[in-house]
């Protein structure tokens, strides 16, 4: 404000502080390692007195909050941390990408990357690597499969760093990031398989490990192609309310409940080493588990899980899987939809959370060559839980990969 002739005072013109509408910008130079600079869209009031002290002042405090990331132990966060300037890498004091903490990076800021980790275009250089596949045209009920991995990207800020409840520090043990999502065609689901099959090609051809945010399950089918064309056939630990070996509908051979019979048939899959768990539903035939029993698939139908520790299961699996390369592919559909409605074919008295987590940490040990988590339907959960769900998921599969450590 600013005193006129007649003694009265109106806005200062010339100051955007003045008047409440500072718009501040901060600066990254991705070339050099050095704090960012700050600038203003308008100047600080440069009217004497407290106006010019309070501006000085403002101008200190935003210089002290731009620091916080780079000087209160973020492992070296820089501008892509915080929504800025060109992708680039989080790292660690010891050369690995950190999520940042929300200590010193609120959670709503930056780009919407899994666990706000760095976002590049390939699996060149990464020991794992998050992968959307945003796709639903194979799904048999309710459609929105294909917002699945930007909700759980959304979620997954709510992760941090370490395991607690394991120890385990993935981060402190390999390269991660995300690489983005899959371009697949949603007008046709055979050429959403071409282009899945050739992307995960390349991940896996990298010696990267892919963890996939789906997507219906369809997309597991042309993962495995990917997935066995370097490590051979794979054994598979398979969480589902639906065993999903069906042949045919409607004349297609190709949607989200026909993927595990599809990859029989190609021979993805070491049938010794498969095993089907969270199995339930009312069903077209008087045994829908029929075909993956006469594979040798073990199957556990929900009803043998209810109300128990799932810790002996998984001693058994893990015996069953041996030391031969093994997939995870997990359907939040598995759970009870009382803990996961936001999915498109949900059946009642299905798995808790905490025996998801007993399933995949049973995991440990094992030589897992890629993981996914499908047939999140956000648009049927307004609280986001079910992303959430699926987001902590994705991370307890990345803390059971080889070659992470425990703390």
């Amino acid at each position: 404000m600013r005193k006129t002739e007649g003694g009265t005072r109106r806005p200062c013109q010339s100051s955007a502080l003045c008047q409440g509408r500072l718009d501040i910008r901060l600066h990254f130079e991705p070339s050099r390692r050095r704090q960012p600079s700050l600038s203003c869209s308008a100047s600080l009031c440069s009217a004497p007195g407290r106006r010019s002290e309070r501006g000085g002042r403002m101008k200190r405090l935003l210089r002290a909050a731009c620091r916080v990331p780079w000087e209160a132990g973020l492992g070296g966060v820089r501008s892509q941390a915080l929504g800025h300037g060109a992708p680039r890498r989080c790292l660690s004091g010891s050369g690995f990408n950190v999520p940042p903490s929300a200590q010193f990076v609120a959670r709503p800021v930056g780009v919407c990357s899994m666990m706000k980790l760095p976002v590049q275009a390939s699996a060149e250089g990464l020991d794992a690597a998050f992968v959307g596949v945003p796709l639903d045209s194979g799904t048999s009920n309710r459609p929105g499969a294909r917002f699945g991995p930007r909700h759980i990207r959304a979620e997954s800020v709510m992760l941090r760093r370490y395991n607690s409840s394991t120890g385990a520090a993935p981060f402190d043990s390999l390269r991660v990031a995300d690489i983005g999502d899959v371009n697949v065609n949603l007008y046709n689901l055979p050429d959403s398989c071409r282009r899945i099959r050739e992307r995960y090609g390349e991940i896996v051809a990298s010696g990267c490990v892919p963890l996939s945010l789906g997507g219906d399950h369809t997309i597991t089918y042309p993962i495995l192609q990917a997935v066995a064309e370097k490590h051979g056939p794979v054994g598979l630990v398979h969480v589902d309310a639906h065993a999903d070996t069906g042949d045919t509908a409607l004349g297609e051979r190709i949607y989200h409940g026909t993927p595990f019979r599809r990859c029989v048939e190609e021979g993805l899959l070491d049938r010794r080493r498969v095993a089907q768990i969270g199995l339930r539903g009312s069903s077209y035939a008087p045994d829908p588990y029929e075909y993956s029993r006469e594979q040798g698939f073990r199957v556990v139908p929900a009803a043998d899980c209810w109300l128990k520790s799932l810790v002996p299961l998984m001693e058994e699996v893990r015996k069953q899987m041996g030391d031969e390369p093994v997939y995870i592919s997990f359907d939040i559909d598995g759970l009870d939809p009382a803990y996961a409605p936001g999915t498109g074919t949900p059946e009642i008295a299905g798995l808790t959370p905490a025996q998801a987590l007993e399933i995949i940490q049973g995991c440990r040990g094992l030589n897992i060559v890629g993981c996914d988590l499908v047939e999140v339907a956000p648009i049927y959960d307004a609280s986001g839980n079910t992303a959430l769900l699926g987001a902590n998921l994705l991370f307890e599969m990345l803390c059971v990969l080889p070659k992470v450590k425990t703390v």
